[in-house]
């Protein structure tokens, strides 16, 4: 329960909670609505009943030279006895001595009215009986007396009806407890249904739909629609931030460096001093490793960035393998590497965005030709396997290893074997980022016969 009412809890259970707390409280009102009027009319019928009987007998009293003479109507006795099997008691005074009936019947508190009947409820004989009272002149030799007639009757019919109600009115009162859960369960499916179809237009949209939320809401939403509008506009603004100071960051860390670099060897041309010249090398070693961290940092920021904000469009990738392959060309040949590239005569296109792609495969390239020995080959396969296109990197280099191949595309993780080549760890996750995003898989394996098989399977359009 506290569970239900703490913020986190369920509105819809919440408010289905309040709504039968609700429904039982006016079921009860109506149980005890139903059962007051009902034993308050069963108790008129009844009084009603008693005081006709009572009123009957008063009136066959008569009076004359030698007294009263009684005599109690059959009709008086059958009345009562039509509402049930109860039993009947009666007393008959003239003024204060009973003439007939039953001595001890108690009488009312409260001064009699003539034929008006007077009914209280009393114990007489260890049962609790409705009385009936009403008071007459007789004359009598010429002389008024006051005779009082008194009927009393047990309640056991009008307590087997005030049952017979009570359990209709509990069955009312269920009737309408079990309607109103209903109607309750129904109410509070319709009055989250805006809030539900909210949630599924906001969840239909793509990672690069920023625009603001346009939808016809009730007024008790349309606080959330203006907050919500307004962190995606924040949201906006905070991504176009983010994508320009990417670029300019990349533009502002690599320039410098590149002049760094350039200055370091010229200046080591210049000089014939071999202690500066070693110096003067292992600034242009830090500088390449400054910038090439700081670039697939960089890289890797663009890649997380471009995975919510994808441009996607219809790729060819077989061009694109070749001209990725090609740009590589000048480095390999500096290494005495041989590129060699295996594309089909198909046309193989992806539905995503290009620079993801391109950033994958360049990464992998450059991971093969890196750490690949001189007078070595570099082959670039592309295929098709199952819907999906496969391409393989496969080098004869050092290879990946003791270390455990599933942890080397995790952030700035290497290969225990490549401690003195210049790297920064993020090329592999690079490729596991895009291929993640894109839907397909990527793996990384020893190559029989020596060196690494890199395997980047995407899926096509």
């Amino acid at each position: 329960m506290k569970n239900l009412f703490s913020p986190a809890g369920s509105i819809r259970q919440r408010l289905v909670l309040i709504l039968l707390v609700v429904a039982a409280v006016l079921a009860g009102l109506l149980y005890l609505s139903v059962r007051t009027v009902a034993d308050a009319a069963v108790e008129t019928t009844q009084d009603a009943i008693l005081g006709a009987a009572t009123v009957a007998i008063a009136e066959e009293l008569r009076g004359g030279e030698d007294g009263i003479t009684v005599e109690i109507p059959y009709a008086a006795f059958s009345m009562l006895g039509a509402t049930g099997q109860d039993r009947v008691f009666y007393r008959i005074l003239v003024g204060e001595e009973t003439v007939t009936g039953y001595a001890d019947l108690p009488l009312p508190n409260t001064s009699l009215s003539g034929l008006t009947p007077t009914f209280t409820s009393q114990v007489y004989q260890g049962v609790t009986v409705r009385t009936g009272a009403v008071s007459r002149s007789v004359l009598v030799d010429g002389t008024s007396q006051v005779v009082t007639v008194l009927v009393a009757q047990t309640r056991t019919a009008q307590d087997a009806i005030s049952r017979q109600m009570a359990n209709r009115a509990a069955a009312l009162g269920l009737g309408f407890f079990a309607f109103a859960a209903i109607l309750s369960i129904f109410t509070a499916r319709s009055v989250l249904t805006p809030l539900n179809r909210l949630a599924e237009a906001m969840g239909r949209r793509g990672p690069q739909d920023l625009r603001p939320v346009e939808r016809a809401v009730p007024t008790e939403l349309a606080p959330l629609m203006h907050a919500l509008n307004g962190f995606i506009a924040r949201l906006r603004g905070a991504l176009t931030r983010t994508e320009t100071f990417i670029t300019e960051a990349a533009h502002h860390v690599r320039t410098p460096l590149a002049t760094v670099r350039v200055q370091a060897e010229i200046a080591m041309r210049q000089t014939d001093d071999d202690a500066l010249r070693a110096t003067l090398r292992n600034v242009i070693r830090a500088v390449d490793d400054s910038a090439r961290s700081a670039g697939q940092l960089l890289d890797h920021a663009t890649v997380v960035y471009r995975t919510d904000q994808r441009a996607d469009e219809q790729v060819a990738l077989c061009p694109l393998v070749l001209d990725v392959v090609d740009s590589f060309s000048p480095t390999a040949d500096m290494r005495d590497i041989a590129l060699r590239t295996r594309v089909p005569d198909d046309v193989i296109e992806l539905q995503f965005d290009r620079l993801l792609i391109e950033s994958a495969l360049r990464n992998l390239i450059d991971n093969a030709v890196k750490y690949s020995f001189a007078d070595s080959e570099v082959d670039v396969e592309l295929s098709v396997k199952d819907r999906m296109a496969m391409l393989k990197v496969l080098d004869r280099g050092r290879g990946i290893g003791a270390g455990n191949t599933a942890q080397l595309a995790g952030r700035f993780r290497r290969g225990e074997n490549v401690g003195d080549v210049i790297g920064s760890g993020l090329g592999l996750t690079i490729v596991r980022d895009v291929a993640r995003a894109i839907g397909g898989s990527f793996e990384i394996t020893e190559r029989s016969g020596g060196g690494t098989c890199a395997i980047l399977l995407l899926p096509l359009a």
